[in-house]
């Protein structure tokens, strides 16, 4: 990146400490952001599976939504239970089109006098406006560009965090609470998007250089960057905005009825009444068709299969199209997720993705690619 694309650019707290540790910094979502640092990517995949990483995810967007009626006016952009969330859990959500279709996932947590959201980087102006134009006035629309967003992700996360934060270990998976550290105070969720253990960091960013450093100082702490991030979400099944969903898949379509609770569906006590209702629950039913699916898929030969890469059935007719793909540096074979026919989706289904011309054998499979390991209590 040149020294003029970075002037361009935003940067976080953090971008100091990046320089000097050394990162190679790249344009993401209007920022400049690490995309490894010297150790590679690699090196950075493994230390967050087997310890614990540290990843910069300033550019997220934070805000609260304050007053009487927040819960039930989020609730009605959303497929989602916001109303029953009860006071320190944290819920996995979906803005969507009046079309049915997903603007953004996000993550939100019921802290009692507010609702804590946290939403995608590049999607965040566009998000903020979208859910000000819409529940604006029933409850206030607060963004937080004063904060910074740290994520510490591994096996090992708990104990480096709980030696700055004392208490972080009573959290558990999808719980957040406030902390403080020397005086600046923290809000931490017990999540993540690596499939690991871990937690989410918000921090004022005149805290947030110094907090990083003391825990990059902790000897199971080491920085990651956003090649890894994105191929640790990956092989956790998870999807990223923009690749795996956008404004042209729906929840169903994409695997997300988990995120969709009974209380919203077809029967429930507050059923539909969230743009795109009638799409969403009856593919959910089955009265509304769904001809595509989110897979995973796994290739059969050591070859990388990536985005955009066409999928053809045995007879060669396409039946699918390539939204993520890399070669997973866990269990080293090339791993990918795609959306296909549904036909089509069944596991250990046979397709070929077309590479430089040539097929590629891969099989449908289960998701995530590896197990979990989210503490639960």
């Amino acid at each position: 990146m040149s020294a003029a694309q970075d002037t361009a650019l935003q940067r976080t707290p953090l971008h100091a400490l990046h320089l000097e540790l050394r990162a190679r910094m790249v344009p993401f979502a209007g920022y400049s952001m690490p995309v490894q640092y010297p150790a590679g990517l690699m090196a950075e995949h493994h230390h967050t599976r087997g310890a614990a990483g540290l990843f910069d995810v300033s550019h997220m967007g934070q805000l609260r939504l304050e007053g009487a009626d927040a819960a039930a006016a989020f609730e009605s952009l959303m497929p989602v239970d916001v109303i029953g969330l009860p006071v320190g859990k944290q819920r996995y959500g979906l803005l969507l089109t009046e079309e049915g279709t997903i603007i953004d996932d996000l993550m939100f947590v019921n802290r009692g006098t507010d609702l804590f959201v946290i939403v995608n980087g590049a999607c965040k102006v566009g998000d903020i406006a979208h859910i000000q134009a819409r529940i604006g006035s029933r409850c206030a629309v607060v963004p937080m560009p004063e904060r910074g967003l740290l994520a510490l992700q591994g096996p090992q996360a708990v104990a480096a965090l709980s030696r700055l934060v004392p208490g972080v270990d009573k959290l558990v998976f999808m719980t957040g609470a406030a902390f403080a550290w020397q005086g600046a105070d923290l809000f931490i969720t017990r999540s993540g998007y690596t499939g690991e253990d871990g937690f989410e960091i918000s921090v004022p960013d005149a805290q947030a250089d110094a907090f990083a450093r003391a825990l990059l100082a902790q000897p199971e702490v080491k920085p990651i960057g956003l090649g890894a991030r994105n191929s640790l979400r990956l092989e956790a099944g998870l999807c990223l905005y923009g690749n795996d969903i956008d404004t042209s898949t729906t929840p169903v379509e994409a695997g997300l009825n988990w995120a969709l609770q009974k209380v919203r569906r077809s029967g429930g006590a507050r059923a539909g009444g969230f743009p795109g209702a009638q799409r969403v629950l009856g593919q959910l039913d089955g009265t509304v068709p769904l001809a595509r699916q989110r897979v995973g898929l796994v290739a059969l030969e050591r070859v990388p299969v990536r985005e955009h890469t066409q999928l053809q059935d045995s007879a060669g007719t396409r039946v699918g199209e390539v939204t993520s793909g890399l070669l997973a540096p866990t269990f080293d074979k090339p791993v990918a997720m795609a959306y296909v026919a549904s036909a089509q989706a069944a596991p250990g289904t046979r397709l070929n993705a077309i590479v430089r011309g040539k097929p590629v054998p891969m099989e449908v499979t289960a998701m995530p690619f590896v197990p979990t390991r989210y503490y639960r209590g």
